[in-house]
């Protein structure tokens, strides 16, 4: 009997979860574009890529390239955007299996972001300055390689997010009941305001209600935990020395960072800059989002004058500089 009561306990709860997986995904509802422009549809390997385009197509082109995360999207640039398209053709497309764009149940990978990259560039744009972030910065890097463009800057980029790859992480968060039931816990609304102001924001005041709903919404499309799953079992990272490849570029290269990021600390980052012999602009009371906590200086000071030296709350290392971190 008390078998018998275990196993239809055990029943009804693979049978709440099921039902509270359905729930989630039915309240997302359809994403809209966070970025006013002109939304195009990309056809890229069967996928749908979604993307936004702003500003005259006879200014250059810039590419926006948002960070990978469980709730990813080109929403980062919301703050940005509007300005970069009074000087640039501005393009953000949402990555494969984030944001609007298709998310079929593939083993995602690093090198298929890069190849990605490299395609969507040469297709949609022409001799594009790039601003990527996190490890999307490594994406255009080894993008690089194949395809010209103006200059890349890069907001806090690494090529290694977990240490090693586990196989068996990646295949828990695809796994059809508990995976969604872990994923639905990681990207809950608590979960995803938690992560913003522990190692998002410097700012916690920035992590508002707007911005938790709509990451929340973006980590709830159909088929959002597939690209997220590779994501932690470490299958997203890229098999490359970063400051090597930023070394061998014939571009130019610069590095933003902010002075509080946890994550990938300023240590790292002027270590990056040494290496990859690249100017490096240092941002005050940020975290790893310089672009998103200070959207109209990131814009006036890394875009339009970026060569200026006295901008208040901003340091610039040019390459070749000592690296040493204020006191």
């Amino acid at each position: 009997m008390k078998l018998r009561s275990i196993a239809g306990a055990a029943v009804g709860a693979v049978g709440l979860t099921a039902v509270a997986n359905r729930v989630l995904a039915g309240r997302a509802g359809d994403l809209e574009s966070p970025l006013d422009g002109e939304s195009g549809t990309y056809r890229w390997r069967g996928f749908d890529i979604a993307y936004t385009e702003a500003g005259d197509p006879d200014d250059p082109d810039l590419l926006c390239l948002h960070g990978v995360n469980a709730s990813g999207s080109s929403h980062e640039f919301r703050h940005v955007f509007g300005d970069l398209a009074e000087d640039y053709h501005v393009v953000a497309p949402d990555l494969p299996g984030f944001g609007r764009s298709d998310r079929p149940p593939l083993l995602y990978s690093g090198p298929l972001y890069a190849t990605f990259v490299e395609d969507f560039a040469r297709d949609i744009t022409e001799d594009a300055t790039v601003l990527a972030s996190s490890l999307a910065g490594a994406y255009a890097t080894a993008a690089a390689e194949s395809v010209e463009f103006a200059e890349l800057i890069l907001v806090c980029p690494t090529a290694t997010t977990f240490p090693g790859r586990r196989a068996w992480l990646r295949t828990a968060f695809r796994a059809p009941l508990f995976g969604e039931a872990l994923y639905n816990l990681i990207t809950s609304k608590p979960s995803i305001r938690y992560f913003n102001a522990d190692h998002g924001y410097y700012d916690e005041d920035n992590v508002t209600d707007d911005l938790v709903d709509y990451q929340w919404q973006t980590s709830h499309q159909p088929g959002a935990r597939y690209a997220p799953a590779s994501f932690v079992g470490g299958f997203l990272d890229l098999d490359i020395d970063l400051g090597s490849a930023l070394s061998n570029l014939d571009e130019p290269v610069t590095l933003v960072w902010g002075r509080e990021a946890s994550i990938t600390p300023l240590e790292g980052g002027q270590k990056l800059a040494e290496a990859a012999d690249a100017r490096l602009v240092v941002f005050d009371e940020s975290d790893v989002q310089p672009h998103v906590e200070h959207p109209g200086q990131f814009v006036r000071q890394v875009l339009r004058d970026a060569l200026d030296p006295d901008a208040a709350e901003i340091e610039i290392e040019e390459p070749g500089e000592s690296t040493e971190p204020e006191e």
